[in-house]
């Protein structure tokens, strides 16, 4: 189960990576993108379209979500100091969770798992769907890792985090660069989203706790390391497991992430996975 949950954690770490390599700002409204996706999949699961369509058609729809908020919203304030991007993204949060429970109310409802229960790949120790989750979110960021190393479009993304001014020289449309960023990482979060939806249900604060873990798995791993992201998510994933089963009881293991993030930031700022960079002045 750890491990299991520790994939959700690690894709959603890993959008807030991306988007913290390209801005220098954590996206507080990254669970709330990744619940309002979920429930564009539920809407259309009741609509009658098969799971995989369904699947696919939010993922279309998140990746416009998110990039469509970089441009109408994100990029007005990208120059302006750290609070007001900080403010931006809370209200983001609440206008994306207010909005889910406008339209899709507070009832919690169950989402269909995509894996059979009883499928021959079941065990003892993993069910189906969290096999399959694993599968999943693994196959998701094996795609991402391929899409940044091997693509042009990935590679112009990935001189943009790295000198958005050099970048800019040599002809790299930066703003636009952001924008898919934005994109890839809601992305990112549908796929979490819709992983977790059959485990921890449908409603608009389903997102809550799993963020405060996916910032545990980012700052454990490195919030400038892509890579480092998603390991942690399972380490993460592991641990609060076994403090939840054997130290402070499954009511408050959301504790634990808490523990995890102040003391990366009081002993290792940077990360498991990180680099400590020292600047001469």
């Amino acid at each position: 189960m750890g491990f299991a949950t520790g994939s959700i954690y690690g894709g959603l770490a890993l959008a807030l990576v991306l988007i913290f390599k390209s801005t220098h700002h954590v996206n507080l409204a990254q669970g709330e993108l990744a619940m309002f996706t979920t429930y564009v999949s539920w809407s259309l699961l009741r609509a009658g379209v098969p799971y995989w369509a369904s699947f696919a058609l939010t993922l279309a729809a998140a990746f416009l979500l998110g990039a469509g908020i970089h441009v109408l919203v994100v990029r007005r304030v990208q120059h302006a100091p750290v609070l007001t991007t900080v403010i931006v993204s809370i209200g983001l949060l609440i206008a994306l969770n207010g909005l889910a429970g406008w339209i899709f109310q507070y009832t919690i409802r169950p989402f269909p798992s995509p894996f059979r229960a009883d499928a021959w790949y079941g065990t003892s120790h993993f069910s189906s769907h969290e096999l399959g989750m694993t599968l999943v979110t693994l196959a998701t960021l094996a795609l991402v890792y391929a899409f940044f190393r091997y693509t042009r479009l990935g590679l112009a993304m990935r001189a943009t985090a790295i000198n958005p001014e050099s970048s800019l020289l040599v002809g790299i449309r930066v703003d636009d660069m952001l924008a898919l960023g934005w994109g890839l990482a809601a992305v990112l979060g549908a796929v979490a989203g819709m992983m977790a939806a059959p485990i921890f249900y449908l409603e608009p604060n389903m997102m809550g706790g799993i963020l405060v873990y996916a910032l545990a798995a980012a700052l454990l791993g490195g919030i400038e390391n892509p890579w480092g992201a998603p390991l942690a998510g399972f380490a993460v994933g592991i641990v609060e497991n076994l403090a939840g089963a054997y130290l402070v009881g499954t009511q408050i293991k959301l504790t634990v992430a808490l523990v995890i993030i102040v003391v990366v930031l009081i002993f290792r700022p940077a990360g498991a996975f990180g680099r400590r960079t020292v600047a001469r002045v």
